[in-house]
């Protein structure tokens, strides 16, 4: 059986928490599916605050109350704490040892990779990969564009056809043939969900559903050749574009190909993490 393709949005609250008018409203038939017949999950976990990448992601990537190893909800890259759980309860590292093989699909520009001084700037998928001994870049797999190609500056102008992503899709899932695991590391809804203000600027409103046919278009590539995914996100953002910060929405877990889901179904962000962790066969 080939492995899983694990779609992971950054900052995209779920429809059903999203204000009227929202990016959710289109025409969206793979992940719109995907999504309805998945779950919303909590992101806050009881702490006060809002959500965060750092935090989020983390909680998906161990199956663990990050938030409360923090103390706070915390972000965007992690700090010590988070880098130790990283370190020592990844998803990357813990199969790999369990003898998988996982890849970030990920393209990384040098700079990003060189960072700058001592302090850690890596979001916690690639730190996570990384601690695991996987290199970012790897050659053997399609390589992606967190744009998904929409240009990351406003306003965000396309800079090649949605087509093009449907492709992508198909060579994500060819590539599944050799791994137990492919990583997505989706992170351009955040970036455009803090672009938002009273009243959702347009152009940020039209970038923002650009971007999610694009994920859409994705979704419908793997799916189409037959690929096993998870989608998830860490937390809300880019469904409320009349607010610049994160949001209190609750987050999707979605599946294809997979078993179903546990009853009583997962309800967190950290049941979600521990989730993906067994579809992979891991304890």
């Amino acid at each position: 059986m080939s492995g899983i393709l694990w779609l992971a949005l950054d900052g995209v609250g779920h429809p059903q928490d999203a204000p009227p008018g929202s990016v959710w409203e289109q025409d969206l038939p793979t992940l719109r599916a995907v999504v309805d017949a998945g779950l919303a999950l909590d992101a806050t976990l009881g702490v006060p605050g809002l959500p965060q990448s750092g935090t989020g992601q983390s909680c998906w990537l161990t199956g663990t109350d990050a938030v409360r190893a923090m103390g706070e909800h915390f972000g965007p890259v992690p700090g010590p704490t988070l880098q130790a759980l990283l370190r020592e309860r990844g998803l990357p590292r813990r199969l790999t040892e369990a003898g998988g093989r996982a890849a970030l699909v990920n393209a990384y520009a040098p700079a990003y990779l060189a960072g700058g001084g001592r302090r850690n700037r890596l979001g916690c998928f690639p730190y996570a990969f990384q601690a695991a001994g996987l290199a970012l870049n790897p050659p053997d797999v399609p390589a992606l564009e967190p744009g998904l190609g929409l240009a990351y500056s406003s306003p965000w102008t396309p800079t090649g056809p949605e087509e093009n992503i449907l492709r992508l899709g198909e060579a994500l899932a060819g590539a599944l043939g050799a791994y137990d695991l492919l990583v997505a590391d989706l992170w351009l809804g955040d970036l455009l969900g803090h672009q938002g203000r009273e009243g959702a600027p347009p152009e940020v409103r039209i970038a923002g559903r650009a971007y999610l046919r694009r994920v859409d278009r994705l979704l419908t590539g793997a799916v189409q050749a037959g690929a096993r995914v998870v989608l998830s996100s860490d937390h809300g953002n880019l469904e409320n574009l009349n607010v610049k910060s994160h949001t209190l929405a609750r987050v999707p877990l979605g599946a294809v190909g997979l078993p179903p889901l546990p009853h009583p179904p997962v309800a967190d962000i950290v049941q979600g993490g521990e989730q993906v962790g067994r579809w992979l066969g891991l304890p």
